[in-house]
């Protein structure tokens, strides 16, 4: 349902909105946000309880106004400026020009513009043909979950629940395992789990969207005191590159490697003002090497033979390059 704030039946469900979301406000309060004097506020009072809407004042010098427990409010209203804004979100969740909306944000979305009058909707229409997603370079990046899974995942992990879940692998292998959920992350366009793993006896990171199911389970947890969701999912995927290790060591500071390696590239660990250790893993030592490579430090490879290899390799090229060679 649209609602334009300039018309007083728009005003008087704003300020409805406004007492569910700040119960007590004054009436000088109350006035303030809708543009009006305090009189118009004690007159949409009156208007509302005689619609039969409970809206009760608080007797005292500063008393403000309340709805009373309980009591619903009609379906969601909102402004042009937040039809618009809801639906703009909405179609930014397209991971590529490629691709669709998923499946939940498209209906979503459908039926926002079906709420609304025509040439509303057809802004937003506009708006939708008017823009271009770029083509994402790499595809797997942005995968939406099962909206079912995230919300319980989050649920679980704010409740400190134990969840029993059915994974899938990259290869496409199901596991099933019990879960502590730590904590979930929404990075470069995935979202994640982190929490211990009964059935590895360990800490894991999940993809949420390889989630195929998901249960919660009676059974509670505590997590570790101060513990960060963003640092140990950056920490699991910097290392859970099937290529194997590597470790160099920068001559640079730590904040200055970081600006132009971060995480979850690799992990650093500053050595001295002027020296930082730099590990990780890697399924691709030629990426790897021309990241380094492209440090304006000296470098100095501590371990992976593939590494070494890779930047001998890109090295000489790029010598043969500057020198006009081929």
């Amino acid at each position: 349902m649209l609602m334009d704030a300039t018309r007083p039946a728009s005003r008087i469900l704003a300020m409805l909105e406004l007492l569910q979301d700040r119960p007590g406000m004054t009436g000088p309060d109350l006035a303030t946000a809708l543009g009006v004097t305090t009189r118009t506020i004690r007159r949409y009072v009156a208007t509302l309880q005689d619609m039969g809407i409970p809206v009760e004042p608080t007797a005292g010098r500063i008393g403000g106004y309340w709805l009373r427990p309980g009591y619903r409010l009609p379906p969601l209203m909102f402004s042009a400026d937040e039809a618009i804004g809801l639906a703009v979100a909405l179609l930014t969740t397209r991971i590529s020009g490629q691709d669709d909306l998923p499946a939940p944000v498209a209906s979503a979305l459908a039926k926002i513009e079906r709420s609304l009058p025509h040439e509303l909707s057809a802004r937003i229409e506009t708006i939708r043909n008017g823009f271009r997603t770029a083509r994402n370079p790499w595809p797997e990046t942005g995968v939406f979950p099962q909206p079912e899974v995230l919300a319980l995942l989050i649920q679980a992990s704010l409740s400190h629940r134990r969840c029993w879940i059915r994974y899938g692998s990259a290869e496409g292998n199901q596991t099933s395992r019990d879960v502590d959920p730590y904590g979930v992350l929404f990075l470069d366009g995935r979202w994640y789990a982190h929490g211990w793993c009964h059935l590895r006896k360990d800490t894991r990171t999940f993809r949420i969207d390889r989630i195929r199911r998901m249960d919660l389970m009676p059974a509670t947890f505590e997590p570790p005191e101060a513990f960060d969701i963003e640092e140990a999912v950056m920490r699991s995927i910097a290392m859970t590159r099937t290529g194997g290790e590597f470790e160099v060591l920068v001559e640079a500071s730590l904040d200055r490697v970081r600006d132009y390696l971060p995480s979850p590239i690799a992990l650093h660990e500053a050595v001295s003002e002027t020296q930082t250790r730099t590990w990780g893993t890697t399924d691709n030592p030629y990426w790897i090497a021309s990241r380094i490579g492209a440090l304006p430090f000296a470098v100095q490879v501590v371990k992976s033979e593939s590494l070494k290899a890779a930047m001998r390799e890109i090295g000489e090229r790029m010598i043969a390059a500057g020198n006009g060679s081929r």
